[in-house]
């Protein structure tokens, strides 16, 4: 009990739910942090390997990128603990389990993250109210689909060029994990002029300095097929792709994937962390000492629950869309702009400004992290 409360801060967590429900093979961990703006919106994370620490700490990154955002919603996470590509039926089984244990915990709304998706965000429709990101045919906005995290990257990564020294046109881009944050931002990067020398799945890398061929990438990787199989180029280790040279990097896969061991191996100009929590912040310190600009994650990564949190409230997929371009897009200026002429590290700027919003949230509140179901209507 004590390592649990050695978690806890001024900001939270509210609460962390343990759930386990052996005749389906459902264990899980709910973090609900924050919820002095709102319920907590935070996606359910699939993996086989998530700390309940690290789920904590992906849940404050919500927190920090919902008060940022601008969004009604204080952040959560929940980790199941699985593998993410187990058949469709036990996958739906676990799902629509978890949906059910927590149909009255009204201070969370489901949203997906890594392992799952739309289809899933369904089949938990089906038990509770409170989820976003479904599928259009259910009145959603499809996030993955419209690629809405990719696009908010591709924005802020543009406004990030300005206080760097190389345009976007012909940029080296390496994008560590080509799921579907990945494939998003690279597309929509390389058709403003970026070229895609590297990019890496759960299996291994591809790199090629003349720029892969996205599209042909992209239905390549549709059909099933690993990156490191593609025809053109050369195949790499998976972790190889840290020493790829580059002006752009843009981690959209796992936490701590930099960290004080590896990151003088980096070999860029510019970090735009798509993935949460990417990379840690010693490792920020350091890139931060090395003249290389680092946007953090809940800056640059928020398009997907900004999307997710209009849909919510009843916005139309253009709007969301809009409204990611230009929060991401002030966001990282006000960030940037206070780096520069504060001498602030990238991510002491933003999560100072995130949490000045939670603060006066929580002063307003008359328990500032208590959230009941009337508290929203």
């Amino acid at each position: 009990m004590h390592d649990l409360f050695d978690l806890c801060d001024d900001y939270g967590p509210l609460k962390i739910i343990h759930l386990h429900e052996p005749s389906v093979g459902l264990q899980a961990v709910l973090v609900v942090d924050n919820v002095a703006l709102g319920p907590a919106l935070g996606g359910i994370r699939m993996a086989a390997d998530v700390s309940v620490a690290e789920c904590a700490r992906l849940a404050r990154a919500m927190t920090w990128k919902n008060a940022a955002a601008g969004i009604p919603h204080g952040g959560g996470k929940i980790v199941v603990y699985g593998d993410p590509k187990i058949p469709k039926p036990e996958k739906q089984q676990l799902l629509r389990a978890l949906a059910q244990a927590l149909r009255n915990e009204d201070s969370y709304i489901f949203a997906p993250d890594m392992g799952t998706d739309e289809e899933c965000m369904a089949w938990i429709r089906d038990e509770v109210a409170r989820v976003v990101a479904l599928p259009r045919e259910l009145g959603g906005i499809p996030l993955d689909e419209i690629g809405a995290t990719g696009w908010g990257l591709s924005q802020v990564t543009e406004v990030a060029l300005q206080y760097c020294d190389f345009p976007l046109r012909d940029a080296r881009l390496v994008v560590q994990g080509f799921g579907a944050v990945g494939k998003a931002v690279a597309r929509f990067l390389v058709a403003k002029g970026a070229r895609l020398v590297a990019t890496a799945d759960s299996d291994g890398a591809i790199y090629d300095p003349d720029g892969l061929d996205v599209a042909e990438l992209l239905a390549w990787k549709q059909a099933g097929n690993r990156v490191s199989d593609f025809g053109a180029g050369e195949s790499l280790e998976r972790d190889e792709l840290v020493e790829v040279e580059c002006d752009i990097w843009i981690p959209a896969a796992r936490p701590d994937v930099i960290d004080e061991s590896n990151v003088h191996a980096l070999r860029t100009r510019l970090v735009v962390e798509g993935a949460n929590i990417p990379i840690t912040e010693g490792a920020e310190r350091i890139l931060h000492e090395k003249g290389i600009l680092c946007v953090p994650d809940f800056i640059a990564n928020a398009g997907g629950v900004i999307c997710a949190a209009m849909e919510y409230h009843g916005a139309s997929e253009n709007a969301a869309m809009a409204a990611v371009a230009d929060k991401l897009r002030d966001n990282a200026r006000l960030v940037l702009e206070a780096t520069n002429t504060k001498g602030m590290l990238p991510r002491d700027a933003a999560r100072q400004m995130a949490a000045q919003r939670v603060e006066k949230a929580m002063a307003l509140r008359r328990f500032s992290l208590f959230s009941t179901a009337d508290a929203w209507v």
